[in-house]
């Protein structure tokens, strides 16, 4: 389905003198505020293909009815999201759950639900069938060669249907590690992943970046052999120019200080995107935002900074995307709702007076420091967030409206009630 341009306009209307009070206020009382809904308006959050159906837990999987069936209908769910909200205009995909022979036409689609193709996701930590070689104790660590193999001719593989959709990096995820003591040697190990990664960033086209993702734990629970930021890093700075961390927010150990990993990760021009999601006990994949909001507005402070520092552009410079999957939530909502999160807190940090914060740093004033920051926080800043939504077309209240035109019962009528989604 598609939702049309008079159902959004209608939704406007009946909001716009509230929202005018409301953005009014927020003008008033911000005077860099159009600069502000600038780089809302250019700032997009790509969508990952696998967090449009009702993810799983160890014990079981239940749909909410509806799922996309097909890449194609994957597609025309972000159109959805994007068409409410005007800010997810990328969609990641993942291979093989989206594999295709059908490039143009997907390319065609997308395009007419205003969408590119952001980093492509390879999958090396489950097994497919026909599969020579099992990837149980590992893919591109494993002590057999012919493993390594198997698993570096995926990525190769899924950087050629990148390229076929005009996409221009590769996303790495391994759930290579050990269980128990004894079971791995941590230096081979490391070693045996970074001669795969050296043949899969040899195949890099010209234009291309590798994003080197990292976890702290599971499904290994003794080790993981790119356990955290500095492993990614080791791995990044071996490798080349081209080559990135990428950072997922539930995969540290608890209490990790993400906001000064990113802060170093751009010092050293080796920060290459996010992952976006909100945790409470470890890899949770819970709405971002949900959980954790201050931290959320940390991050994006250090962001802003770093970037700010180096000259590097808000919207194209680093790859956003969110990578979440739930299980008592319509996917879409959930989506909906990371998506506001995460403008919010992109919002409230543009509002930090940097040159304050600075000057107070200088002198320790550290009440003062968290004054500034705290005060950002506080400012409700959904009337800004919201304008720049409806200068770009989209809805006041995405959510509202999706509910008021009742698009998942939509989804299910058209879909099915049973159907599951291809992914988690």
């Amino acid at each position: 389905m598609e939702i049309e341009k008079y159902q959004i306009d209608a939704h406007n209307q009946e909001l716009e003198t509230e929202h005018q009070r409301r953005f009014d206020f927020a003008a008033a009382e911000n005077p860099q505020i159009e600069n502000i809904i600038s780089k809302l308006i250019q700032f997009q959050i790509g969508i990952p293909s696998w967090a449009l159906g009702t993810g799983g837990t160890r014990f079981g999987r239940f749909s909410g009815g509806g799922e996309p069936r097909s890449l194609e209908e994957k597609i025309e769910d972000i159109g959805l999201i994007h068409r409410l909200n005007q800010s997810s205009g990328a969609v990641s995909l993942h291979i093989p759950w989206d594999k295709t022979d059908d490039y143009e036409g997907v390319k065609t689609l997308a395009n007419h639900h205003g969408l590119r193709f952001d980093a492509m996701n390879s999958n090396t930590f489950q097994d497919q069938p026909g599969q020579a070689h099992s990837y149980k104790f590992g893919s591109l660590q494993h002590v057999n060669k012919s493993v390594r193999k198997q698993a570096i001719a995926h990525n190769i593989e899924v950087i050629r249907q990148g390229v076929a959709f005009g996409s221009d990096a590769l996303t790495v995820w391994l759930a290579d590690g050990s269980c128990f003591p004894g079971q791995l040697n941590f230096r081979k190990a490391f070693q045996n992943t970074l001669e795969s990664l050296e043949e899969i960033y040899a195949a890099l086209p010209e234009k291309w970046k590798l994003f080197v993702e990292y976890k702290a734990f599971e499904p290994n629970f003794y080790s993981t052999t790119v356990g955290d930021w500095g492993q990614s890093l080791l791995f990044a700075n071996k490798l080349g120019p081209k080559a990135y961390t990428l950072v997922d927010l539930g995969h540290h150990l608890p209490n990790a200080n993400i906001e000064q990993i990113v802060s170093l990760l751009l010092m050293e021009g080796k920060l290459g995107g996010f992952h976006f999601n909100d945790s409470k006990y470890g890899d949770d994949d819970l709405t971002a935002g949900s959980m954790k909001p201050y931290q959320l507005f940390l991050i994006f402070n250090e962001l802003i900074e770093g970037m700010d520092a180096k000259g590097i552009d808000h919207a194209t410079g680093l790859g956003w995307m969110i990578d979440a999957s739930h299980n008592v939530k319509d996917p879409l909502e959930d989506l909906l709702q990371s998506v506001e999160a995460i403008m919010l807190a992109y919002t409230q940090a543009l509002l930090v007076d940097k040159e304050a914060l600075s000057i107070a740093q200088q002198e320790n004033d550290t009440v003062k420091c968290q004054e500034i920051l705290q005060h950002a926080f506080r400012t409700d800043a959904r009337a800004i967030v919201q304008e720049a939504r409806l200068r770009s077309g989209g809805a006041a209240q995405p959510l509202a409206l999706y509910r008021t035109l009742k698009v998942r019962e939509k989804l299910i009528a058209a879909r099915g009630a049973k159907t599951i989604a291809t992914g988690l």
